[in-house]
């Protein structure tokens, strides 16, 4: 692996970063993408001169982002071997709520910028035999009111994961989707803050409550993804292709 290159977005937090971190001991170069530059050069910081690195300021909302992404990849380093999808956040808000600008705006990031991404690196991953994964969630298996563009949104990315999967079985790309829990990231903590006011108890209450709730033990660890992801794109998965595979701490109890 270490001659190879990955792409991996959303790297300036959560599990971007535990990603990035993790796939520098794999890769010979990666490129990190996010909108907060000076949260990517956090990043960098800590992976250090452990492999190479190439970072891109975009906002995959964008529709040029990812042609931009893409080619400053291959200018860099000449090839692309394994794409991560994990940028974008959807609203948290009720189905009877959400307005249509936010509902947009959350799958203009999270679905169409990985789709856009996807698609432009596709004849670079043909060229290598690469690994595409896309970041989805775990509420994609089991929908809520309360959160329902996040439900719809990540269950259309595991659909586009398939579809994209359908092709690359035939072109010698591998696809698959992850569908992490409850992952201790700043967005939980967030969640959690929010929890907490509305149900006026304390940060540490609303954190104990969710668990009681969800029926799991303890939240998942950024790092804990990131390391099923580098499985997903090493060559120990290379016959694992159109798998979504989920890990939730047994959150979800359907099949």
């Amino acid at each position: 692996m270490k001659n190879k290159i990955a792409i991996i977005t959303g790297a300036s937090q959560g599990i971007g970063r535990a990603t990035a971190l993790r796939l520098a001991e794999d890769f010979k170069g990666l490129v990190l993408v996010a909108r907060n530059m000076e949260e990517l050069e956090k990043t960098a910081g800590m992976i250090g001169d452990q492999t190479e690195l190439e970072l891109i300021s975009a906002d995959l909302r964008e529709s040029d982002a990812a042609l931009q992404v893409v080619g400053q990849a291959v200018q860099r380093f000449g090839r692309i071997d394994a794409l991560i999808n994990i940028a974008g956040a959807v609203p948290q808000i009720s189905v009877f709520d959400m307005t249509d600008a936010q509902w947009n705006d959350g799958a203009e990031m999270k679905l169409h910028g990985a789709r856009r991404l996807t698609i432009a690196a596709w004849p670079f991953l043909k060229q290598s035999g690469g690994s595409v994964v896309f970041t989805s969630g775990s509420s994609a298996a089991e929908p809520k009111a309360a959160f329902a563009a996040v439900a719809v949104i990540n269950a259309a990315i595991v659909a586009l994961a398939k579809a994209f999967a359908d092709t690359g079985k035939a072109e010698g790309i591998q696809v698959n989707s992850l569908l992490p829990g409850a992952v201790m990231s700043n967005r939980r903590k967030n969640f959690l803050n929010k929890l907490a006011e509305t149900n006026q108890i304390s940060v540490e209450e609303a954190s104990q409550k969710f668990l009681r709730e969800s029926g799991i033990p303890r939240y998942g660890e950024p790092a804990e993804i990131a390391n099923l992801i580098a499985f997903m794109v090493s060559a120990d998965a290379q016959w694992m292709t159109g798998s979504a595979i989920r890990m939730d701490g047994g959150e979800i109890r359907g099949i």
